[in-house]
């Protein structure tokens, strides 16, 4: 099985240095809230992500005796929206409403083609409609998987930010398809995770290929399917184990619309005031004020890491407790409330000082 890690690593990475060498780098410099590069960068980099992927699947077929492994049906389940993010990588002019509606088209894909429906959430009485009115599971399955298809985009502000989320989690998801003994998403995750390691090499730290809308979106749309098939095929797993490992992307994107909304702006309109944003303004105080690159760069870099451990603080109990509803059900309220609290600290000058990062350039200042 390792096979099929290694070679959706290699080949991502191939296909990324290939991507970074060629005539295909955009020119991301812009006026957009969420500007922090200086330089030239490829953003279809989700093409590498697709690509390991694939080919990692397909070896899984081949060295490990899996024709069950349909890579066609996986395939054409992903391909609307990766396509549709893909398309907005390239021509900018494909808006939130669009990439939703093709993130809807790859969960209703993923019901027919592979029969992912999310039966249940562990709780009594919601279990009871969703057993009594299918067409209510059907679209609890849908809203789900686009939704988290969507949250991963919204995370993807910073280098290796999203792209190390999701490997995180993909190996959350990954060991708990071990342990409940279902070789084919535990391969599924396998192609995945070498895909991202792939991609992260020229991604993190430097930032010389970005996943973009098509990475993020395809990141994101793998997780939400893995999870509903694990929860469907397995009473043992929670259903609020997959909840409790994406709860930092998924409540970032409620938050963001509660935000706006409560500020008379449109819930899909862009702003700076994410929590990866905030973090960088307020706790990366490093080489602050100065425009070269290079410092811009590794400012950027310095972000993610603190980023990498509010997603791990959900993850690793998740990766404890995952048959445990009423224990995730805690460590998921825990979570907002920490969230809560770091953002209230954050927009109000209050950070604690031991997460501040400075240089020396800004002691002087």
């Amino acid at each position: 099985m390792l096979w099929v890690l290694f070679t959706a690593t290699l080949v991502s990475l191939a296909v990324a240095t290939l991507i970074i060498r060629q005539s295909f780098a955009q020119d991301v410099v812009h006026s957009g809230p969420q500007q922090v590069h200086r330089h030239r960068v490829s953003r279809v980099g989700g093409i590498a992500l697709v690509t390991g992927w694939v080919v990692g699947l397909g070896v899984a077929i081949f060295s490990n005796d899996q024709p069950w492994l349909n890579v066609l049906l996986w395939w054409l389940c992903v391909l609307p929206v990766f396509a549709v993010g893909l398309l907005e990588d390239m021509t900018h002019k494909i808006s939130p409403p669009w990439r939703l509606l093709a993130a809807g088209v790859s969960a209703m894909l993923a019901t027919w083609l592979l029969g992912a429906i999310l039966p249940r959430l562990d709780l009594p009485l919601i279990d009871t409609a969703l057993a009594s009115w299918p067409l209510l599971a059907l679209a609890l399955t849908w809203f789900a998987m686009a939704g988290v298809s969507h949250a991963f985009n919204i995370i993807d502000g910073y280098n290796g930010l999203s792209g190390m989320v999701a490997l995180l989690v993909l190996g959350a998801l990954g060991y708990v398809a071990f342990k409940v003994h279902d070789i084919e998403l535990m391969l599924v995750c396998l192609a995945s995770i070498g895909a991202a390691l792939g991609f992260l090499a020229w991604n993190y730290p430097r930032g010389l290929i970005f996943a973009g809308d098509g990475g993020a979106y395809f990141l994101g749309f793998i997780v939400a399917l893995i999870a509903v098939l694990l929860v469907q095929r397995h009473a043992e797993v929670s259903a609020w184990f997959p909840l409790l490992l994406v709860i930092y992307p998924v409540w970032e994107t409620v938050f963001s619309i509660y935000r706006r909304r409560a500020s008379g702006r449109a819930a899909v309109m862009p702003d700076a005031l994410h929590l990866h944003q905030m973090i960088y303004r307020r706790l990366v105080l490093w080489m602050v004020g100065s425009r070269e690159a290079r410092h811009l760069i590794e400012r950027n870099a310095m972000t993610s890491p603190y980023l990498w451990g509010v997603a791990a603080l959900s993850i690793v109990p998740a990766v404890f407790f995952w048959q445990s509803t009423p224990i995730l059900i805690s460590f998921c309220l825990l979570f907002v409330m920490f969230y809560l609290w770091l953002y209230r600290r954050l927009v109000r000058f209050r950070a604690p000082k031991w997460l501040i990062t400075r240089s020396d350039s800004t002691n002087r200042n």
